[in-house]
């Protein structure tokens, strides 16, 4: 059965079809549009979501999946050598297990968010289990790290109906993504990576990637690496300052 059919049967979205634009958000615009989630900085329209530089020169740098033991101190001293913020989307199960971590992103000055207490498809699990996950999400980053997660992102990028409800509810800004490296496939390369995420880079751009290998291929987190370094070089020479996205608003 597809994920469309079981999500439906199991009431993850309406009946009607229209459980597509879920699906696709995340590489359609006119789908996240439909739904609502941003895919870009260029169309979040308030400010105060933002923290660092504002300028129309910033792009974005998000890591999912973590935090991992080693892929995350990996890429906490590349962003500290290049004197560079970004946000981290954290699982909350992953912050239960290594707290000092989630606590150690944040003494560095980087955003943290929220990417669901479990790694699962959102769109096969019920209102009452999505609205608990992500209710056990926040706890488990407030009692880590002592901030509230403001900004959500789906695992896989696929949000459900009842994800998005929880989010109005709880004023999470559910985000996306307009660049991203696929840097958590098994076989891909740090070159491959890099020029997905440089080619046609511009201000306004989120970038994906991950700093972690849970729940993608074994060791992918060496490839992020290896590709941040000429990544971050590639922003330094295009003058694209980087946002990183804020916690705890006022």
């Amino acid at each position: 059965m597809s994920v469309a059919a079981k999500a439906a049967r199991d009431g993850g979205a309406s009946h009607d079809g229209r459980v597509l634009k879920y699906l696709l958000a995340s590489h359609h615009p006119p789908y996240a549009q439909a739904i609502g989630v941003p895919l870009s900085l260029r169309e979040i329209a308030a400010p105060r979501l933002l923290a660092g530089d504002r300028a129309a020169g910033a792009v974005a740098l998000t890591f999912d999946d973590g935090p991992h033991p080693e892929g995350t101190p990996a890429i906490l001293e590349l962003l500290a050598a290049h004197g560079v913020h970004a946000t981290f989307f954290l699982v909350g199960e992953q912050v239960v297990r290594r707290p000092e971590l989630a606590r150690r992103i944040v003494a560095a000055g980087h955003g943290v968010a929220l990417h669901g207490f479990v790694h699962r498809v959102e769109l096969l699990r019920s209102r009452a289990q999505m609205h608990a996950d992500l209710g056990r999400g926040i706890a488990a980053i407030e009692d880590a790290a002592g901030v509230t997660p403001r900004w959500l992102r789906a695992p896989m990028g696929i949000f459900s109906p009842a994800a998005l409800e929880f989010a109005r509810a709880h004023d999470l800004q559910p985000i996306l993504w307009s660049k991203w490296g696929c840097d958590w496939r098994r076989y891909t390369t740090p070159e491959r990576i890099r020029r997905r995420v440089v080619t046609g880079l511009r201000a306004g751009d989120v970038v994906l990637l991950h700093d972690s290998d849970f729940y993608g291929g074994k060791g992918s987190y060496r490839n992020t690496a290896a590709a941040l370094e000429p990544v971050l070089a590639r922003l330094g020479t295009a003058g694209l300052a980087t946002v990183r996205f804020a916690h705890d608003l006022t």
